[in-house]
């Protein structure tokens, strides 16, 4: 009777034991099984803050300060920094753009103002591109995007997706300017304005301030709209004003690349520029 019994508790024990092995492999397995989905997690979540890094898409941050390249961006320069307004003029590729929103860039890092406004006509080049789903600054940021690229390389990703979040960075269409008013902690920036109308351009000028920055930028000979466009209306009514100033790049001054000067000189041949 004494070795059946033990035969039994050899069984029991035999059994307790496999039971134990499959309850620790079980354990094993959910405590892996977290650390599996942790893991799926980390490739996925996207760190603001290091995003120019982390991604292969963003512009790398460019550190040094803005440096003209050439003689007329220099003065381009040199205007945005001691006058209010200041219009930019000129054909495709001289660097109107990219100048502005790196002085606005270097400001808001500065601190010397408190708020960007990127705005322009939601006008398409030619063609019509519909409905556009999602919310109104959505909507717009396809017509902005080009800034996003030239903030992201003077401020970094990270560093502009907060500004956006937190109203330091603003981009919208120019109908809502109206009823606005400009103080000198923004730099406020209109891009393609040669699409905007004269009631337009007037109704977007009479925003500013005092001692507000704004930069107007566009090319008259780009025109999407029909009849007389706001910019040249511009131009002409107040290139005398005691702290506008006017400046007009010539073709020569184009840095974008040297096929895109001879691009427009096929495409211009009669515009030739004044022999100095």
């Amino acid at each position: 009777m004494a070795k059946k019994s033990g035969a039994r508790h050899h069984s029991s024990s035999h059994k307790d034991s496999g039971d134990k092995a499959y309850r620790e492999g079980r354990r094993q397995e959910g405590r892996r099984q977290p650390r599996k989905h942790r893991r799926s997690a980390d490739v996925v979540e996207i760190n603001p803050a290091q995003q120019h890094l982390d991604t292969a898409y963003a512009a790398q941050r460019i550190l040094q300060p803005l440096m003209a390249r050439t003689p007329a961006q220099q003065r381009y320069i040199s205007a945005i920094r001691n006058h209010c307004l200041t219009f930019g003029i000129g054909p495709a590729g001289t660097g109107k753009s990219y100048c502005a929103a790196a002085l606005a860039a270097e400001a808001l890092e500065a601190g010397q103002i408190e708020r960007i406004i990127l705005t322009r006509p939601a006008v398409e080049a030619g063609e019509q591109l519909g409905f556009l789903p999602g919310a109104v600054d959505e909507k717009f940021a396809v017509y902005i995007e080009a800034f996003r690229d030239i903030l992201n390389e003077r401020l970094g990703a990270g560093t502009v997706d907060y500004c956006i979040r937190h109203g330091r960075i603003v981009a919208a269409p120019l109908a809502f300017m109206r009823g606005k008013t400009f103080s000198s902690k923004n730099f406020v920036i209109l891009d393609e304005a040669q699409n905007t109308s004269i009631a337009q351009m007037k109704m977007f000028l009479t925003r500013i301030g005092e001692n507000c920055q704004v930069v107007v930028n566009g090319d008259v000979k780009q025109s999407d709209i029909r009849g007389p466009n706001g910019l040249a209306d511009a131009v002409e009514r107040l290139s005398g004003l005691r702290n506008v100033y006017v400046h007009e790049f010539e073709r020569s001054d184009i840095v974008r690349s040297g096929l895109v000067r001879d691009i427009l000189d096929c495409y211009e041949p009669d515009c030739d520029e004044p022999v100095e």
